[in-house]
C-alpha cells in the first residue's frame, strides 16, 4: 500500500468531513498544493480553482508574503490575546485598513475566526444595540429563503436552505424567513427587486417592528447560486429598515474584500449597512479570521454604555496577532496589485462569456457580478423546470477536464435547478478565465449526453 493510498484510509478512519457522507468520499481529491489560479493533487494533476477554495483566495494560491508574515509573527509571539486591557500591533492596524475600505458609516471592528462566527456576532451586536436604547424585546432576525449565513446553531437558523436544518432541527426560535430578490424564479410581474424588499417590511409588520431587532441579507447570495438582486432591492431595504427602526447587517463574507468589483458590495447600490459579517477574503483564507464591522451609531452605543452593561461578547482568538499580520499583509497586495478594480473588468469579461452557454438546452440563466457567476440548470427553458442531479455530472465531467467547480444541488431546494457557482482567484489569468466557460460547456455537452 503506498503512502497515498494509507492516508486516505487513515482519512476515512479518523476524520469527519463538512457535510459528510462516506458515498461522496470514495475518490477524494487529495490537494497538495497550489500556485496562483491553480491546484495541484498528489500525482501532479493541475486543476482551475474555478472557486477560490471556498470563495476565500482572493490573491491566488502559493503567495509567500502570507507565509513570511505568519512565520515573522510566530517567531515574536504566536498568541497574545485582545480582551479589553490587552492589544497587539496586528490587530489595530488590519483593523484601520478596513474602516478605510469600508462604508462611509464604517466605525470599528470586532474580529472572529469564520463567516459562521461573525454573523453570530452580529446577531449579539444587534441585540446589545436594542437593549442600549431599553428596547429589549426587539430580538427577531428576518432572513431570506435560499441564503448561507453558517451552520452554527443561530447562523443556521438564518440560513434560508433546508437540506442544512434537517438533521440538526428544532431551529432557533425568534428567526423569520422571506422570499428573496430572485429575479429568475420570481412569480408575478412586479419589480421583483421591490416586491422582495416589501417581503421584508409585510414579516416585519407581522411580528410586529417593536420585536424585530435585524435583517440580514448578502449582497450577492452565493451558496444559494449565486443569486443577484436588482437594483431597486437594497435601496428599498435600507428604506424599510429605517421606516421600521430595524438593523440592517450585511453578510459580505464572500462579496467582501473585492468578490464583486468593490471592496464591499452594497457599494454598487449606494447603500450602507449597520453591521457588515466578513470573513474568507480579509486573509484570502491562508488562515482562518472573520469579524463585524459596525457602524458608528452600534460603536457609539458599546462605547457608552455604562459598565454594569458592558459589551460582554468574546472569543480567545479575537484579533489573533498571526491572523491580523496576514490580513494586513492580504490587504496590503489586494491594494498594491488593484485586484478590485480588476474584478470589476474581468467580472464583466468572464459573465459576458458564460452568457454564450444560454445556447444550450439546459442552462437556464446565467447571473453573476464581478468574479461571481452562476449558472442555473434546467430540464425546460420554457418552463423553467428544475434540473436535478446534472449539476454533479457536470462537476465531474469539468473535473476531468482540468476546472474544478461547485455544483449547488437542486435537491437541496428543488424550487432551483442545479447551479453551478464560479468564483475563481481575483489575480486568474485572462487565458484561464477564458478556458473556464469553454470547459463549462464541453462538460455541459457530455453531462447531457
Amino acid at each position: 500500500m503506498d503512502g497515498t493510498t494509507q492516508l486516505l484510509e487513515t482519512d476515512r478512519q479518523f476524520l469527519v468531513h463538512p457535510l459528510h457522507h462516506p458515498e461522496d468520499h470514495k475518490a477524494p481529491f487529495f490537494v497538495d498544493r497550489g500556485v496562483g489560479a491553480m491546484l495541484y493533487d498528489v500525482d501532479g494533476k493541475g486543476l482551475i480553482d474555478g472557486l477560490s477554495g471556498l470563495w476565500n483566495v482572493n490573491i491566488g494560491h502559493g503567495r509567500g508574503e502570507l507565509a513570511d508574515a505568519a512565520a515573522a509573527q510566530m517567531r515574536k509571539i504566536g498568541f497574545a490575546s485582545a480582551y479589553v486591557g490587552q492589544t497587539n500591533e496586528w490587530a489595530i492596524k488590519l483593523a484601520e485598513k478596513i474602516i478605510g475600505h469600508a462604508y462611509g458609516n464604517s466605525s470599528a471592528v470586532y474580529f472572529t475566526t469564520a463567516g459562521a462566527e461573525s454573523n453570530e456576532s452580529a446577531f449579539k451586536f444587534a441585540r446589545f444595540y436594542w437593549k442600549t436604547q431599553d428596547k429589549p424585546d426587539k430580538t427577531k432576525v428576518i432572513s431570506r429563503w435560499h441564503a448561507y449565513h453558517g451552520v452554527t446553531m443561530a447562523a443556521m437558523s438564518a440560513t434560508g436552505m433546508a437540506a442544512y436544518h434537517k438533521m440538526f432541527g428544532p431551529l432557533v426560535p425568534g428567526f423569520v424567513q422571506v422570499a428573496p430578490p430572485y429575479a429568475y424564479r420570481w412569480q408575478g410581474n412586479e419589480d421583483p427587486g421591490i416586491a422582495a424588499a416589501e417581503a421584508v417590511e409585510t414579516a416585519i409588520l407581522a411580528e410586529g417592528p417593536d420585536t424585530v431587532a435585524a435583517v440580514i441579507a448578502e449582497p450577492v447570495m452565493g451558496a444559494g447560486g449565486v443569486i443577484v438582486p436588482p437594483p431597486t432591492y437594497f435601496p428599498k431595504l435600507r428604506e424599510i429598515c429605517d421606516k421600521y427602526d430595524v438593523l440592517m447587517i450585511a453578510d459580505e463574507v464572500i462579496t467582501g474584500f473585492g468578490r464583486t468589483g468593490r471592496w464591499f458590495a452594497l457599494g454598487h447600490w449606494g447603500v450602507e449597512p449597520d453591521l457588515v459579517s466578513f470573513a474568507k477574503g480579509v486573509t484570502s483564507g491562508y488562515l482562518p479570521l472573520g469579524g463585524v464591522i459596525a457602524s458608528k451609531k452600534i460603536h457609539d452605543a458599546i462605547l457608552e454604555s455604562p459598565l454594569e452593561r458592558r459589551f460582554m461578547h468574546a472569543a480567545t482568538y479575537s484579533g489573533h496577532p498571526v491572523c491580523c499580520a496576514v490580513g494586513v499583509t492580504n490587504v496590503g497586495i489586494i491594494e498594491q496589485d488593484g485586484l478590485v478594480e480588476r474584478a470589476a473588468v474581468k467580472g464583466k469579461q468572464l459573465l459576458d462569456d458564460f452568457e454564450e452557454l444560454r445556447n444550450l438546452p439546459n442552462v437556464g440563466d446565467v447571473r453573476g457580478l464581478g468574479m461571481m457567476v452562476g449558472v442555473e440548470l434546467v430540464t425546460d427553458k420554457s418552463s423553467k423546470a428544475p434540473a436535478i442531479g446534472l449539476g454533479p455530472r457536470v462537476a465531474r465531467e469539468a473535473m476531468a477536464r482540468g476546472l474544478l467547480i461547485r455544483a449547488r444541488p437542486g435537491s437541496a431546494d428543488p424550487a432551483i435547478g442545479d447551479t453551478l457557482c464560479f468564483a475563481p482567484p481575483l489575480m486568474t489569468p485572462d487565458e484561464t478565465l477564458k478556458r473556464i466557460p469553454e470547459i463549462v460547456r464541453e462538460s455541459l455537452i457530455a453531462a447531457a449526453a
